[in-house]
């Protein structure tokens, strides 16, 4: 096995891990619940299997719809932000994308910034639409994608940067 495999396999556990463990026992006044655990599919290789980002996208919501009792909607947000991705890339890294010269765990740059908030804001947009499901709960949906949103960008700033390695 390549090391950018086991890389990936070892963050698909430990994000998803810390997000049963920790986060999913957070709820702040009922509209801010983090979701880190979606780092996986941000920090996901740029230049890496297309098909395989997807599935295993499908297999870390799939889990996570196991653990949350949800009934599929992370594993729905999570295949769409997967399947959005290259467009997010190409939408904040511009020709930077063609090249395929990016990597996420170096320092916040607003192209990256502007990536992760994109990326958060789809995946939480058709989580909590999905989760509510009728249109007479539109504010709350907006209110808790706002809210959540701003929490698990914060969050996942932390989580990459306690993640980055060091450069001697």
């Amino acid at each position: 096995m390549s090391s950018a495999l086991l890389v990936n396999i070892f963050r698909f556990i430990m994000l998803l891990a810390i997000q049963v463990v920790i986060f999913n026992n957070m709820n702040f006044l009922g509209y801010i619940s983090p979701f880190p655990y979606i780092l996986y599919i941000i920090l996901y290789p740029v230049n890496s299997n297309r098909a395989g980002l997807i599935v295993s996208s499908f297999l870390l919501g799939l889990v996570m719809d196991m653990f949350c009792n949800s009934g599929g909607i992370h594993a729905t947000a999570c295949v769409i932000l997967a399947y959005y991705r290259p467009y997010f890339f190409k939408f904040s890294f511009g020709l930077s994308y063609e090249y395929q010269t990016i990597k996420l765990n170096e320092s916040l740059t607003p192209e990256r910034f502007s990536f992760i908030l994109v990326s958060v804001l789809l995946h939480h947009i058709v989580l909590f639409t999905l989760e509510a499901f009728q249109f007479k709960f539109i504010i709350d949906i907006l209110l808790r994608t706002l809210f959540s949103t701003i929490f698990t960008i914060i969050t996942s700033i932390i989580i990459i940067y306690i993640i980055k390695p060091n450069k001697r």
